[in-house]
């Protein structure tokens, strides 16, 4: 069948006419459909090179989406060269480090709940996971015996070592390796029902809750013990 009717319109023409008055029709004809540009884009890049372009712009693409998102982290050497983790002089005083202490304090008896008047497996196990930036610590036993009896505030818990700032204002490096460490916990202990009002006073007395951990068994960062789960094993040096 011809494109063209009978009187010489074409599909479009006779489609349009059906739905519009003849002028309209004819001036939709016009510059929808014979006036309407066509435009060409020339082909870049050519044919032979189409498919390395596409590699690149994707690759292009990628590292503007990646660098947008996430910059790059610094490395270990450009964080000892920028100082990040050093402490001044005028910051190594004990006294600015015992607000920090408190907040650990409040911070571990919110993690042991109950247990911290128990103990047992699941003390321990909270214990094990917990962050100890801040915490009161004592050196009882080590491989080096001048390292014994080295008390304060820990400031930084890293892999290997402990860095604790002393009652001094002296800071010491304590290797985790060959070494216990003591950590205290102040308890209030619980009010019985029943009592007058003037026993609840002594009874409200604080306890302490002592327990140790060999540093050996605690060499991760405290971000990785956060999500770690420790089983327990027989241990040789017990």
């Amino acid at each position: 069948m011809d494109s063209k009717g009978q009187q010489g319109e074409s599909i479009g023409q006779a489609l349009l006419s059906r739905a519009h008055v003849p002028d309209e029709a004819n001036r939709i004809f016009t510059e929808k459909v014979q006036q309407r540009p066509l435009f060409l884009a020339p082909t870049s890049p050519p044919p032979s090179d189409a498919r390395e372009a596409r590699r690149r712009a994707q690759e292009k693409a990628k590292a503007q989406r990646k660098k947008a998102i996430k910059p790059k982290p610094l490395s270990a050497a450009q964080r000892r060269k920028l100082g990040i983790y050093h402490i001044p002089r005028e910051g190594q005083k004990y006294a600015l480090f015992e607000p920090l202490h408190h907040l650990w304090l409040g911070y571990i008896l919110e993690i042991l709940g109950n247990e911290v008047y128990t103990g047992g497996e699941g003390a321990a196990a909270k214990i094990a996971s917990a962050d100890f930036h801040g915490s009161g610590v004592e050196v009882v036993r080590s491989g080096c015996v001048s390292r014994v009896g080295i008390k304060g505030i820990v400031i930084k818990d890293s892999k290997f070592a402990f860095e604790i700032i002393t009652p001094k204002n002296q800071i010491k490096l304590v290797p985790k390796e060959g070494t216990v460490f003591r950590f205290e916990v102040p308890v209030e202990k619980p009010k019985k029902e029943g009592e007058e009002s003037a026993k609840d006073a002594s009874a409200e007395t604080s306890s302490k809750m002592l327990f140790e951990i060999h540093g050996e068994q605690f060499q991760f960062r405290s971000a990785d013990r956060a999500t770690r789960k420790f089983r327990a094993h027989f241990s040789k040096k017990l």
